[in-house]
């Protein structure tokens, strides 16, 4: 089953993108001092994967700024895809 990015995803995304281009970093420069793979970065930044907690604390902390503010507006509905919520996805697999 082709994975289905939520508007949660998407949004902390473009946080992340905004976050890293105001701070003049590429995504290799992100994914070197989070050594976090550079396919996840791009993966996480298009919304195609929603960022674990882990990565997430690593990411903010990376570029200089509060793990909250990356979630900053999400809310729970935004975690639905096409009307199921992300865990009963995971569920699923």
């Amino acid at each position: 089953m082709a994975r289905t990015p939520s508007p949660a995803a998407a949004h902390i995304g473009a946080i992340i993108t905004d976050l890293r281009k105001k701070r003049a970093l590429t995504i290799d420069d992100l994914a070197s001092k989070t050594r976090i793979d550079s396919a996840n970065i791009r993966s996480y930044e298009a919304g195609r994967a929603l960022v674990s907690l882990h990565s997430l604390v690593r990411i903010a902390t990376a570029l200089d700024a509060e793990p909250g503010s990356l979630l900053e507006g999400v809310e729970l509905p935004m975690f639905e895809v096409a009307g199921r919520t992300e865990s009963q996805d995971r569920k699923q697999r």
